[in-house]
């Protein structure tokens, strides 16, 4: 039997797996900085349950945070995506444009 690992990308997949967590993504990605309190202001869940989806955020590095005073402000890591997408859409995109190239190349001459 192999024995699987959690890879951080498995953290990510998980992460972006439910539509509450990638809600907050996105109200961070419009405005980051923001606290605990901001990002409840707009669901329709509890300020426990927020932190929940929170600690997974972070927990696969989507979420960064930064105290300041007595509140943690919350920012979107957008690396974990990009990586994602190098992996798994990138390389066909570059097929894609390299052809473009050539074909522009061949029209022009």
């Amino acid at each position: 039997m192999i024995k699987s690992m959690v890879t951080d990308e498995d953290k990510v997949f998980k992460a972006l797996a439910d539509a509450s967590r990638r809600q907050l993504l996105d109200r961070l990605r419009v405005k980051g900085g923001l606290s605990l309190g901001e990002l409840c202001a707009q669901h329709e869940m509890s300020r426990q349950a927020v932190t929940k989806h929170l600690a997974l955020l972070e927990t696969a590095n989507l979420v960064v945070t930064k105290k300041q005073g007595r509140e943690k402000l919350h920012f979107l890591n957008p690396v974990p995506i990009h990586e994602i997408y190098m992996r798994w859409i990138g390389k066909f995109e570059q097929e894609r444009v390299a052809a473009l190239h050539t074909l522009k190349q061949a029209l022009e001459e």
